[in-house]
């Protein structure tokens, strides 16, 4: 199986059009989306078709913080939240259907030996950041609590790509893979990956990213997509969301 992994959309229709295409062409058999899967862009209608085709069809989706804000926006805006500017937004487009479909997406979702969830294992509903060895190895640690054989943890949410491994100490060591290069992952040590986002990435490079997992030959690569992040872009002002939303996506950031 060739599993294709996708997270942090954020409505960017170009950028997930791009991905999807991507991962079609090298062999993806299996997709999955690790949430976020509005919030920021200007297409969350359109965005929410795709996926609810896709899910129909099997693909394996998750929900994420901003879905969750999207369902149930907040009532008063906190200054320093830049998701909740658009939530209200994102919940006026989007109809009944696909906020109920959002609302009743789960938090995890395990395959074998594979785990997914869109922030960290370790209490998935708090959004915790696996930014380091420290949270990624809480994330891992909850997993292995969960089910003694999950070897692989794959989320998203910080909007970067990171692998992390179990060394031949007790730490875990952190790895920045470069893009397009297959990772040989065997599955006598246990990995975690932050697999980047398809619609916001924040490294200071405009393409999409996201992960393609061959489970068959124990190989893991990063994946990085050109896309149109001007037309992204200018579909944020038509629909009179901050300029900010717009601006970030031709810095990466």
């Amino acid at each position: 199986m060739k599993l294709a992994l996708l997270s942090d959309i954020h409505a960017n229709l170009q950028a997930f059009d791009a991905c999807l295409a991507d991962a079609r062409a090298r062999g993806a058999t299996q997709i999955a989306l690790l949430g976020d899967l509005v919030g920021y862009g200007a297409d969350p209608v359109a965005v929410m078709q795709r996926v609810m085709t896709l899910a129909a069809g099997g693909a394996w989706v998750l929900k994420g913080n901003h879905d969750e804000l999207a369902c149930h926006p907040p009532e008063h805006l906190a200054s320093h939240a830049l998701g909740e500017i658009t939530a209200g937004w994102t919940h006026a487009q989007l109809g009944n259907e696909q906020r109920e479909f959002l609302d009743a997406l789960p938090l995890t979702h395990q395959d074998g030996s594979t785990l997914l969830v869109h922030a960290s294992v370790d209490s998935p509903a708090r959004w915790h950041y696996v930014k380091d060895e420290r949270s990624a190895a809480e994330s891992l640690g909850a997993a292995a609590q969960t089910d003694a054989s999950v070897r692989y943890v794959f989320g998203g949410h910080v909007h970067r790509q990171t692998l992390y491994f179990q060394g031949s100490g007790r730490g875990l060591m952190q790895f920045l893979p470069t893009p397009g290069t297959a990772i040989p992952v065997p599955s006598h040590r246990s990995w975690l990956a932050t697999i980047g986002s398809v619609g916001q990435p924040r490294d200071g490079r405009t393409e999409a990213g996201y992960a393609l997992f061959d489970r068959h030959a124990e190989r893991l690569t990063f994946v990085r997509v050109p896309y149109d992040f001007h037309a992204a872009a200018a579909a944020i002002r038509a629909a009179g969301l901050p300029d900010f939303f717009a601006d970030r996506l031709s810095k990466g950031e």
